[in-house]
């Protein structure tokens, strides 16, 4: 790892987020998908928890191994050039200092970002209290500094994606936190769960940093998250799930009428070759 190189990459993608322009994050979730998305233009790559967990065998929620989860990182880091940050959900710690343990083993993986979200995967108790929320937020700022490398912590909170409290006094409670978590040393604030356009300026007003909203059919277009003046706008599993779903379809067909129907746009293999390839610029 040369720490130069990788915290020049982690101060450029800081910039990314000056909401001078939005910042769009198609996610990946192998080496593959990252390079084809570096080569549409892509300024920066974000992986996918459950699309890297889905490839790989595993459901959501951090029942990938941390072990496959970095080797992943890994190999989509060393694929690209663009600066890549990895969601890495509660960062596979059940205290400060474990989060600070994967966030050296994501750094030494060759990221310059990471999510870390607030849900404790207890469903008795999903999200974590705001004071533990806030010291794995500086854990995880601490262990950054330590290691050279200033990465971009989007902090999310699921809130919303948890059903939190009583509905009324939920969007109090998602913003009261994702302000905390930014007092506490996070760069852009994740809120997945809003999807109308007065919820997201609403938030947009409320928040003091940059904000990341979790897009897809049915949500606004970029120019108008744009406009609301979002500041980062990421997409999730719903690419890998679009992959799998052509896959089944292909399938199904392959294994019933026996029939292989062409596809808009297929990548050939010596395109695919190609694009492999190449050395990350």
């Amino acid at each position: 790892m040369d720490v130069n190189l990788q915290s020049d990459k982690a101060q450029a993608f800081r910039k990314m987020h000056d909401r001078s322009r939005i910042l769009v994050l198609p996610n990946a979730w192998d080496a593959a998908s990252a390079r084809i998305i570096e080569e549409a233009g892509a300024r920066a790559i974000a992986t996918s928890s459950a699309g890297v967990a889905n490839a790989l065998g595993y459901a959501d929620g951090e029942a990938l191994p941390r072990a496959e989860m970095i080797a992943a990182t890994t190999r989509i880091a060393r694929s690209v050039g663009v600066p890549v940050t990895a969601d890495i959900e509660a960062a596979y710690g059940r205290d400060a200092k474990e989060v600070a343990e994967t966030i050296k083993l994501v750094i030494e993986a060759g990221a310059v970002g990471i999510n870390l979200q607030d849900s404790s995967h207890d469903r008795t108790r999903p999200l974590h209290d705001l004071p533990i929320a806030v010291d794995r937020i500086r854990a995880a700022r601490e262990a950054a500094a330590s290691a050279g490398v200033p990465i971009v912590i989007n902090a999310r909170t699921d809130a919303f994606v948890a059903g939190v409290g009583a509905p009324e006094s939920r969007f109090d409670e998602a913003t009261r936190r994702l302000n905390s978590y930014l007092d506490a040393g996070a760069d852009s604030l994740f809120l997945p769960g809003v999807r109308d356009r007065d919820a997201i300026a609403r938030a947009v007003k409320a928040l003091k940093g940059p904000l990341n909203i979790l897009a897809g059919p049915g949500f606004p277009t970029v120019s108008e998250l744009e406009q609301l003046g979002v500041a980062r706008v990421s997409v999730g599993g719903w690419p890998s799930r679009v992959a799998m779903t052509i896959t089944r379809r292909i399938a199904a067909e392959l294994l019933g009428a026996g029939t292989y129907t062409p596809i808009d746009g297929l990548i050939g293999h010596p395109e695919m070759e190609a694009l492999i390839s190449r050395r990350p610029r």
